[in-house]
Formats: structure tokens, sequence, C-alpha cells
């Protein structure tokens, strides 16, 4: 066994490990995207040991190390860091909920029970979970928070713990963000990331979605979890997404001169669309670029679609009279109901990734996917599928008929010039 493996499970040792953990929050912090750190603990395991033999508790562990395999994506990392507790390393997460949904994969495959040569044996588990950046502020406090949270797991009885919010930072971390934020666009310290969409029939990128990012003058790169909640708070969610809506469309027009038309996504808030003046400022902004209508995509959330109020739909179908389509943003985390895309103006559909996620696994993500994919072809709309990681999960969406695909397995989000070198390589593979 190489130097820095557990013997018996093959997995990475402790002080492995730790390094890996080092690494992934130093690229975390770099990129502003989200980790999540389980740490796996077996119940009662030195009772086992004890009452069954040694040999026993090693197969346990090996039968516990190859369902954690089967659940970890590409990228996740695996270790044994005790006799009995295991560690789960989930880089590049969307939210804690992703890690939550995790978590409950793994305690519902490990409380099925395991045959062990004669015996037929549960395995007790308790999983707690850290986050970073929201509960820890690096790596060995990332440990210590998903460590603390495992307690509490014990505590309660429960399952999976999480930890509390970072007691040293609190409400003093929101009050310092939120004088920070008030003035950061007029200082220029919001950047603009995208994140390539590919059509699957022709393999070629057909635009990006345009996702925000913060360069706090303190804290570094600031994914939009860490801000936007308090930009809401202070009012300030229009004036960032007009900065977006701008900024997208001064990029994408610099895309056109060079690789022809692409197009670009900019997220919109619910109460942007209800402005009486949404759409002069859409196509004002388009004009400014000379860029056009068919080359923006504007993306909404399924709910907010839902509950849209009257003015808000009518700007979204003169919008759609005048080129710009009109994107279902996260479909299927909400209604999960097409029977209302007949009235709604709506162009596209973005599947969850929570569906995309577990499609291979999953005997009824797969048919729910392919259910929503027939449907909206049936009404006109395009399916993209977010969070796509895999290359099996790219074949399984190619052969369901899915039209677009975006995720880590294509490419992470990236500044604009780091897009621009990514098309420039993407070209050159390509021809």
């Amino acid at each position: 066994m190489s130097q820095g493996r557990d013997p018996l499970t093959g997995l990475e040792d402790r002080q492995s490990f730790l390094q890996r953990l080092a690494e992934a929050v130093a690229e975390a912090e770099r990129e502003a995207s989200t980790l999540a750190l389980l740490v796996l603990d077996i119940q009662r395991f030195q009772h086992i040991n004890h009452s069954f033999g040694q040999a026993l508790g090693d197969a346990l562990l090996q039968a516990v190390t190859g369902v954690l395999g089967r659940v970890a994506r590409r990228g996740d990392s695996l270790a044994r860091i005790g006799s009995d507790r295991f560690a789960m390393l989930l880089p590049q997460l969307a939210n804690e909920g992703h890690a939550q949904l995790a978590a409950l994969k793994v305690q519902r495959l490990l409380e099925q029970p395991f045959i062990l040569g004669q015996r037929r044996l549960r395995c007790n588990l308790r999983i707690g979970i850290g986050l970073y950046p929201a509960k820890a502020d690096g790596a060995e406090a990332l440990l210590r928070c998903a460590e603390q949270a495992l307690a509490e797991a014990r505590r309660l009885e429960q399952p999976i713990g999480l930890a509390p919010h970072r007691d040293e930072q609190g409400a003093a971390w929101n009050v310092e963000l939120e004088s920070q934020l008030e003035g950061s666009l007029e200082r220029g310290e919001m950047r603009v990331f995208f994140q390539p969409k590919l059509d699957l029939s022709s393999g070629l990128p057909v635009g990006a979605e345009a996702l925000i990012r913060w360069q706090n003058p303190s804290h570094g790169l600031l994914p939009p979890g860490q801000f936007l909640p308090l930009a809401e708070t202070l009012g300030m969610m229009q004036p960032i997404t007009l900065w977006m809506l701008n900024s997208a469309l001064r990029h994408s027009a610099s895309w056109t001169d060079k690789w022809g038309r692409l197009g670009v996504s900019v997220n919109i808030p619910p109460k942007l669309m209800d402005r009486p003046d949404f759409v002069d400022i859409v196509t004002s902004t388009e004009r400014l670029w000379r860029q056009q209508a068919l080359d923006l995509y504007l993306e909404v959330l399924e709910e907010s679609m839902v509950s849209a109020q009257c003015l808000a739909h009518q700007n979204l179908s003169e919008l759609r009279r005048l080129g710009v389509k009109i994107s279902i943003d996260d479909f299927g985390a909400g209604y999960s109901s097409l029977s209302y895309f007949r009235d709604l103006p709506a162009d596209e559909l973005k599947i969850d990734r929570s569906f995309i996620s577990g499609l291979q696994s999953d005997p009824a993500n797969e048919h729910i996917v392919e259910v929503i994919i027939e449907l909206a072809h049936r009404f006109g709309l395009s399916v993209t599928a977010e969070g796509v990681e895999q290359a099996g999960v790219l074949d399984h969406l190619r052969r369901l008929g899915c039209d677009q695909v975006q995720g880590y397995y294509i490419t992470r989000p990236m500044p604009a010039e780091s897009f621009a070198d990514w098309l420039c390589t993407f070209q050159r593979t390509e021809g």
C-alpha cells in the first residue's frame, strides 16, 4: 500500500487527508465556491469487534468503504481518519442543502443490512456536516466544525448533525459585510464569471450563464450565497442585477466579434420583473452594446414564474415578442408541473441539479428527467440540464434527448478573460 493510504480500506489516511483538505479549502477560496465536509462515525464499532472478532469488523469497514465509493462523485475525496471514522470531502456544492442530500443518501444506503460471512449486520451511523465558508474559515476550522456537528448528532440521537454558523462572526460578520456591500458597485468590486452551456447534438458551446462574485476588500472573492441575501435586505438586488445585465452584454458583444453569436443568460429577481420600465431597461442595455435580443436569455426561478404578478407576465411576454429568450431556472425544485407552461412566456427549461446528480443511481430520477424532457419538447421548450459533473451523466442525458448541458464536467465558472481563453482552446481542439 502506498504512503498516505490506509492499508485496510485503501482510502487516504488522516495525515494525507488533512493535506488534501487544506488544498481544497484554498481552491474553494480562489473560486468563491462552497466546500462541504462529512465526518461519518460507526456507532458501537468496538462492540462489534469484541463480540464478533476483528475480522468481521474489518469486513464491515471495507463494506462501508465500498458504499461511500459508490456515492462519491468525480472530484470528491474519501478518507479513513480514525478506527471507526471516515471523512468525505464534497467540493463545488451549490449550497448546504446539497451537502445534506449527500449525507442523507449515505445514511440511507448504510442503514441497509450487510451480509458479512454468515452474519447479517446493520451499521448504525452518525454524520456531521461542516461547510466552508459559511461555517468555517479554514481547513482546521472546517474539520472542527464537522466534528462538532457529529457530536451534536450523537447528543440529539439523530443520524445527521449540522454545525451552527460560526460564532466568532455571527452578527458581527453580517454587520461588516453590510457596511462593505454598500458602495461595492461604485468601487468596482463586483465580478462577473461565466459558465458555458454545451449543445449535446453538436458538442459546441452555445452560450454561457453570467454569475456574480464579490471581490471583498477584507475577505477575498465571495460566492453569491455569502452576500446576495444581505443585498436583498439592503434593497440592492435591482442595481446589482442591472450591473450584471450590462456586464454580461458587454462581454457578449466582444465574443460576437470573434466567435459569432453566443447566448448569454442573466438571472432576474422577481421584483425587477414587476417594474413598469423593465422592458425599456433590457432593450436599452441591448442597444448600448449593439446586441441582438436573440442572444439574451433571462433566467427566472420556477416558483417566481408561478407566483409572478400580471405586470411581470406582460413584461416577459413583450420581451419574448422582441426576441429575448425566457428560461425557467431550477425546474423541479418547486411545483414540478408543466401544465401551466401553455400560458407562460418561456423558451427554455433548466432541470434542477438535484435530479441530475442522481440520474444514474436512482431510477426514479431517470424517469422524472425523461418525462420532463419529453413534455418540455411537446410545449416547444428547449431543455438544459444543470449540475452535470460526470461523463456518464452527460451521455445519459444525450440518450434521453436533452438539448444542452451545464456543469463542472464541462468547466467551472470562470472570469470573462478565462472564458475567452477557453473558447480559443475549445475551437482549436474541435477544429
